[in-house]
């Protein structure tokens, strides 16, 4: 495909939804009197989480990568995941930005976890679900959608079948299952990752003046930047050190802008190695004005997180 990549290209993050997970699963071996250094936990071992969306507006399309957590949640789950701002938190930032899901030609989905596509459904008035973007075609990897019909005992939970299997239907929004590395629209590429879980995508996003990446679950929060700091839900650990490692290569080389999906304070930063080759984050001030969250204008990324 040949990237014809529009100079007036906007990127926006919309915080979906806060909610909060156990933190000795988010950090995995790490023991937590490191971990909540940074992430404090709660008296229930809960640490803060974030679920983000990025909105990108071109002059013919509007793209969205992943929906959020959704509402179809019940007063006991919501308990466990202390889900809060919200019902429907991802409709209500598309309306302030004058979009409904009507208008969203693209859905790209980094993987099928309830945390990322529970917005692909909405409840009508009888109950019944219906797509909550109907006008979109729909993207995933085609290993990850076989997973998550078919998933293992130790991650069946993280899937639910309600959230995705109406594409499957006839008269359902268009699917398309990508097979690795592709540039799915001019200037999008999606990039497998497959520690976390098999088939999930990372997408990048090239402008005309900065190189975006949309991490997901390959480094959900800035505390995830090291190595060994590999979430306990990942399927293979090694996998995501390695694919974490290679990345992080590329965005330093590549002066990228990291997006977090799940970091409840901390939206996009630039990285770097410091004196013990580890990654670290520049300081936001570091950045040019016209890459930072709160500016506005052609090609920039502008924030509606509500931290």
């Amino acid at each position: 495909m040949t990237s014809i990549i529009s100079s007036n290209r906007e990127i926006l993050l919309l915080r979906e939804a806060d909610f909060a997970l156990d933190g000795g699963a988010m950090f995995g071996i790490i023991p937590r009197p490191l971990w909540q250094r940074t992430n404090p936990p709660d008296e229930n071992n809960r640490i803060d989480m974030s679920a983000r969306c990025v909105l990108i507006r071109d002059p013919d399309r509007t793209i969205l990568i992943d929906v959020g957590m959704g509402t179809r949640w019940s007063e006991r789950e919501r308990g466990i995941y202390r889900i809060d701002s919200q019902d429907p938190g991802l409709q209500q930032a598309l309306a302030r930005h004058n979009l409904g899901p009507e208008d969203i030609d693209h859905v790209i989905l980094t993987h099928l976890h309830f945390d990322h596509v529970g917005g692909l459904t909405t409840a009508d008035e009888s109950g019944a679900l219906r797509p909550t973007f109907p006008n979109a075609r729909h993207w995933v990897q085609r290993r990850n959608w076989g997973w998550a019909h078919q998933p293992s005992a130790r991650d069946g939970g993280s899937y639910r079948s309600e959230d995705f299997s109406f594409l499957e239907d006839a008269d359902a929004p268009p699917l398309e299952l990508v097979d690795g590395i592709d540039e799915i629209l001019p200037g999008i590429e999606v990039i497998p990752c497959h520690g976390h879980t098999f088939g999930m995508q990372i997408v990048k996003i090239t402008c005309v003046d900065a190189t975006y990446v949309f991490l997901a679950d390959l480094v959900p929060t800035t505390s995830h930047l090291r190595g060994p700091y590999v979430m306990g839900y990942d399927l293979q650990p090694l996998a995501t050190v390695e694919e974490k490692q290679e990345i992080l290569y590329h965005a330093v080389r590549n002066d990228w802008l990291l997006l977090f999906q799940h970091d409840p304070t901390t939206a996009i930063a630039r990285v770097e190695m410091n004196e013990k080759d580890q990654p670290s984050l520049v300081p936001t001030g570091a950045l040019p004005d016209s890459l930072l969250l709160k500016a506005n204008g052609p090609g920039t990324a502008t924030s509606d997180t509500v931290e």
